[in-house]
């Protein structure tokens, strides 16, 4: 998600404008094909740069991997995903409306083992009992969702999964959680994260 937060006003409050409220998918099947997705307040995509470090730690290609996308907003990391081989992405959006641009995406795409969840992330993670190899957990900054997130993910998670975070500030992380990579660009700080025995 963008570094800069983009809020909506009341003459375009929903409303994409040409050029904007759109991300690239970077690699894979779906190279440079377009995500478009509504003005929403605290939705960023992840930007490029960010990205593109994201899927080197993770290996370029996720060839037959399961990965969840929490707090999915605009969708940049789990069509990235599918994009580059997943064999699954559950996408989960709380706001009715990104969840439907979420969903015209996926119909442009053609996009296959793609299942959309509108609903709460965390009463999600409460609920459900599927296991992932891949989480992408990237709330709005100003929700305080990511540590709430971790607590209820390790059963969710299969032997050597992954999970990739984004947040204004470092995320610091109590132990069975371990930083496997962290870095940060501008204002955004991100890592990938491994939850041990």
């Amino acid at each position: 998600m963008t570094a800069v937060r983009r809020l909506a006003t009341a003459s375009n409050a929903g409303r994409a404008s040409p050029g904007r409220n759109r991300v690239r998918i970077i690699a894979g099947t779906w190279r440079s094909r377009m995500v478009r997705f509504p003005d929403s307040p605290g939705l960023r995509p992840t930007p490029d740069r960010v990205r593109e470090t994201l899927f080197n730690w993770l290996g370029q290609y996720l060839d037959g991997l399961a990965c969840l996308d929490l707090f999915a907003g605009s969708g940049a990391l789990g069509f990235e995903a599918l994009s580059r081989g997943a064999k699954r992405v559950v996408m989960v959006e709380q706001d009715r409306e990104t969840a439907c641009a979420l969903r015209e995406s996926a119909a442009a795409l053609q996009a296959a083992n793609l299942e959309i969840v509108q609903s709460d992330a965390l009463r999600f993670l409460d609920a459900s009992p599927e296991r992932f190899d891949i989480a992408f957990v990237d709330p709005p900054y100003d929700s305080k969702l990511v540590g709430p997130a971790f607590e209820r993910l390790p059963r969710h998670l299969n032997p050597g999964a992954r999970v990739y975070a984004e947040s204004a500030k470092r995320i610091e992380l109590a132990p069975p959680w371990r930083a496997v990579r962290e870095d940060r660009a501008g204002a955004v700080h991100f890592g990938l994260y491994e939850c041990t025995p």
